[in-house]
């Protein structure tokens, strides 16, 4: 971005919000840019270990001490981390979670060798502090301990505690992989939207990875998916996202100017919001709101990193139900999600072989492929993405590979590496 373009980025930001047409606008347009399909990011997250005592609470100073200058300013405050050496982005979550964001790439290959790069690169900071990458989408030993001291996260973590223990979980023990698709061209946007949530319940099930917790077997096939559901439903909730086939960006908006803030942000003390006052209250000044400085764009895109559905629009579309996979087999969610949106034709016929499932995402976190109807269902979007591995640019060699390890969750044999 050149420098014109970001002062005129930063005169936007500072602007009020007029009223609530303009705020749904505004949010319509930047959740949802239109072209053709041809870009692939992935955010790989994943739980930390000491190598030796897996048990042990995760430790800011060793981060800092691992990660150097890639160390993220929630754990450096003040500081600017350093991208890695592939160019993937480095952040942390609450509980000392490593993430690493990859640039958009064109080619899922070129994404995959730069990930893999980065992700090694990762790893051999962390193991120079004695620490390894986990392998759970859930902490299966520890419970949730909260290491990064923001107001954000602080704030986060009172408000959740409302709702019970889901809150701070899924911020401090959880893990995901999520997968960064464009949202393609205007007339396919409805499509495409419907088929990454029509994929959800299956594709959930078929890589659950988060079954014990704190050492105890939670009955769950992907706890780390219950524990998202249990924070607030108000900016969890998947039913409200998926229904909106005929305009998704206007419901999108709709939604996003109707959930509570979770925070507001100030120059001192704590960024507690009040707990029902929605983004529209503080536009229209009612409530507590009524004694504030109207709301600004910038405002308003913090709001909107402060929702969780399964699918969440930043432009693209970034997929964010399927559980943290070992390291060596986060490759396979990826590839087969992008094979699954690959085409128009593909995108129809997933929407079509997902029908039966639609929805069921409780059943295929508590179930998972035990449930006979998501089997069948992962059964068939596994072999309708396989068919179309041959046509994302991979080596012969990783595609077979893919094939294979989704071949063994299907039959109950999930490989670990």
């Amino acid at each position: 971005m050149s420098a014109g373009a970001r002062e005129a980025a930063a005169e936007v930001a500072a602007c009020a919000v007029a009223d609530r047409a303009e705020g749904e606008a505004y949010v319509a347009s930047v959740c949802f840019k239109h072209g053709p399909p041809r870009l692939t990011g992935a955010e790989l997250e994943f739980l930390v270990h000491d190598a030796v005592d897996p048990r042990r609470a995760p430790d800011p100073d060793r981060l800092r001490r691992a990660l150097g200058g890639h160390a993220p300013a929630t754990l450096v405050p003040g500081g600017r981390a350093a991208p890695l050496p592939s160019g993937s982005a480095l952040t942390l979550e609450p509980g000392g979670q490593v993430e690493i964001s990859t640039r958009p790439h064109t080619s899922l290959r070129g994404l995959m060798t730069d990930a893999e790069a980065d992700l090694a690169h990762v790893t051999d900071l962390l193991a120079g502090e004695g620490l390894v990458l986990g392998e759970r989408a859930i902490d299966p030993l520890r419970p949730p301990v909260r290491i990064l001291d923001t107001e954000r996260y602080a704030a986060m973590q009172r408000r959740f505690a409302a709702f019970g223990p889901g809150g701070e979980t899924m911020m401090c023990s959880t893990a995901a992989v999520q997968v960064c698709v464009d949202a393609g061209e205007a007339v396919a946007v409805p499509a495409r939207w419907a088929a990454v949530h029509a994929l959800g319940p299956v594709l959930l099930a078929l890589f659950a990875n988060s079954r014990t917790h704190t050492g105890r077997d939670t009955g769950y096939a992907s706890a780390r998916w219950r524990a998202v559901m249990d924070t607030e439903p108000a900016r969890t909730d998947p039913a409200a996202a998926g229904d909106a086939v005929a305009d998704p960006p206007a419901r999108w908006a709709s939604r996003v100017l109707d959930t509570p803030l979770m925070v507001r942000r100030r120059t001192a003390g704590s960024w507690d919001a009040p707990s029902r006052l929605t983004f529209a209250d503080w536009i229209a000044r009612r409530g507590a709101a009524r004694h504030w400085a109207p709301p600004t764009f910038a405002d308003l895109d913090y709001h909107l990193t402060t929702l969780f559905t399964p699918v969440r629009p930043r432009g693209h579309l970034e997929v964010r139900y399927i559980d943290a996979q070992p390291p060596g087999r986060w490759v396979d969610p990826v590839a087969l999600l992008v094979a699954l949106v690959r085409t128009p034709a593909v995108v129809d016929r997933v929407r079509e072989v997902c029908a039966p499932t639609e929805g069921r995402w409780a059943d295929a976190a508590r179930l998972g492929l035990a449930d006979p109807a998501l089997h069948r269902g992962a059964r068939a979007v596994a072999e309708l993405g396989c068919d179309g591995l041959a046509d994302l640019d991979l080596p012969p060699v990783l595609t077979d590979e893919i094939v294979t390890a989704v071949a063994a969750r299907l039959d109950g044999r999930p490989r670990t590496g």
